[in-house]
């Protein structure tokens, strides 16, 4: 077993803004297995995805691309490299890709993003919702209103506003994938609103899979563990940071896989009785 000293050390990771930015991060992310071969699954698609500059998003926006679909990426910074990157990440899949920035806790803005998509390409068939952001603190009581109104309008409010917004627009065969979290449902002591958004999230998405069941929309989430993505170093200190990298971590690769996956399946709806 290799000593502690022999482990490979991972520097200090530098945070510009709190989801953080995957050019700074190293060891960098794995987007996508060079394994994964695409079968033109959702050839003609047009796909959403929110929080798509890293992480997470980035990697479901390249595997929707390599199924073939077009990807609109929305992204909270369009300047720096990490949204310039995953737009050359799909293109090179020879997949069309337009970013649009804003901010998605804002429903005005989400009724644009919705608008440009169709304007853009007519129609709209799969909508990830996947934009986050999260403040850790060790008590309650150092909790921050204004970051936990923050936490709320980024992460569930953003995904209510999106569906809404695209609602009208998708048709029988259409998908809608929530991105929750483990801490739904096992909870974390340094995040509590992080935590609450996660859990109404968990539940949004199983009142909307129930409304959505007449229509023919699938309507699931995701609820991944702690993905190597720019917001775990732009929130934790380095130290958890080494420690979370080599222990617990997961490549945000497999979740994008994981989102990607159920989008290319025919949808089969159970009514709720």
């Amino acid at each position: 077993m290799s000593s502690e000293s022999e482990q490979t050390a991972f520097p200090p990771q530098e945070a510009a803004r709190t989801s953080g930015t995957e050019s700074s991060m190293d060891p960098s992310p794995d987007v996508i297995r060079a394994g994964y071969k695409g079968a033109s699954k959702l050839k003609g698609k047009v796909t959403v995805i929110t929080g798509g500059d890293s992480g997470i998003g980035r990697s479901v926006a390249v595997h929707f691309a390599r199924e073939g679909a077009a990807a609109v990426v929305v992204v909270f910074h369009k300047s720096g490299t990490d949204a310039a990157e995953t737009e050359r990440m799909v293109t090179k899949e020879g997949a069309k890709c337009l970013l649009i920035q804003g901010d998605v806790g804002d429903s005005s803005f989400c009724n644009k993003v919705v608008e440009d998509t169709v304007k853009e390409y007519g129609r709209l068939d799969v909508l990830v919702n996947n934009a986050a952001e999260q403040h850790p603190v060790d008590d309650i009581t150092a909790m921050d209103p204004v970051n936990i109104q923050k936490t709320f309008a980024t992460n569930i409010y953003s995904q209510i506003f999106m569906c809404r917004a695209a609602w009208p627009h998708l048709k029988r065969g259409s998908s809608i994938i929530n991105t929750s979290s483990v801490n739904a449902y096992a909870g974390h002591s340094q995040l509590l609103d992080y935590t609450a958004t996660k859990g109404a999230i968990t539940s949004f998405t199983r009142a909307l899979h129930m409304a959505a069941v007449s229509s023919g929309i699938r309507v699931n989430s995701v609820a991944p563990g702690p993905i190597w993505t720019p917001l775990i170093p732009a929130t934790f200190p380095d130290e958890k940071v080494r420690r979370t990298v080599r222990h617990i971590c997961t490549a945000a690769s497999q979740c994008g896989r994981a989102t990607a996956h159920p989008c290319t399946k025919p949808v089969r709806c159970k009514k709720e009785n």
